[in-house]
């Protein structure tokens, strides 16, 4: 079901493209991926090859999105597991010919897989990892356990740019903890800022140093809302607090933290602020 599901949405998202070409040929149309990179335990060959079969998972959309055919891989594993998927007359046609011209994507942390790791992440897990997935030792963690990975972004960006040779956009990036109020009124989040920064940076170098096609950077968010994974407003990404809890209480008074002032002087010194 949840393949067949995925297939009439790669359809919808081919037949979008299509209509916004029809409307104006001149039209830049992308799509938008959750990318988690997925690194191996170690230099184990298992460890490398569960790696790569895992990162599956992150490609399956894109890989049909900008090349408009079904990897083989995914091929084989519908044969493999007896899923039958239902394919209209015209299908490969509608694939084929809405494919998207750049990639959109979020990036938050990094996981890692281990082939002999227990089997102990559930369905509900919301920290990118897999059932397979161990720490890694070299990184830090949030409040909620997602990896702080700075690092990784720049991974990704050339791993997806080397695959499809398309451009890039990050059009999700941010940190999610609680905020305090001190004395004077002010929410001084550093670590947020630092995250940021970091993060922007590693950006950077996969465009001055790798060459990345890197179409733009846009963090999230600017205002504090409930969060989409643990469905929780404690667990603040806004560079703006709203005065709201859990509880859906709360007077949704605005109130600038100290990362509103950093981002807007990176965007006033055209990245200066960074060095």
């Amino acid at each position: 079901v949840l393949y067949q599901v995925a297939h009439n949405e790669l359809i919808a998202s081919a037949l979008a493209v299509s209509k916004g070409k029809e409307i104006n040929p001149n039209f830049f149309i992308g799509n938008m991926i959750s990318h988690v990179p997925i690194y191996p335990y170690s230099c184990n060959p298992k460890d490398i090859l569960e790696a790569e079969i895992a990162s599956r998972l992150r490609y399956f959309f894109p890989d049909v999105q900008v090349r408009g055919y079904y990897p083989g891989y995914a091929l084989k594993m519908f044969e493999k597991k007896g899923y039958d998927i239902k394919w209209q007359e015209g299908d490969d046609e509608i694939l084929k010919n809405g494919t998207v011209d750049y990639i959109g994507f979020s990036y938050y942390m990094s996981t890692v897989v281990k082939h002999d790791a227990e089997q102990s992440v559930d369905g509900n897990v919301v920290n990118g990892g897999l059932p397979n997935s161990v720490e890694n030792p070299y990184i830090k963690v949030s409040q909620w356990g997602w990896a702080i990975d700075p690092i990784g972004l720049r991974y990704t960006l050339n791993a997806l740019y080397n695959r499809y040779q398309l451009p890039l956009f990050i059009v999700e990036n941010g940190f999610g903890t609680t905020d305090e109020f001190k004395e004077d009124g002010t929410i001084d989040d550093q670590e947020r800022i630092d995250y940021l920064r970091e993060h922007i940076q590693a950006s950077i170098e996969a465009v001055d140093e790798d060459g990345v096609e890197l179409m733009g950077y846009t963090p999230w968010g600017i205002i504090d809302i409930v969060s989409f994974t643990t469905g929780e407003m404690k667990k603040r990404y806004g560079l703006i607090h709203v005065d709201r809890d859990n509880a859906g209480k709360g007077t949704l008074k605005r109130t600038k933290k100290n990362s509103f002032y950093w981002y807007k002087n990176v965007i006033d010194t055209n990245g200066e602020e960074l060095k």
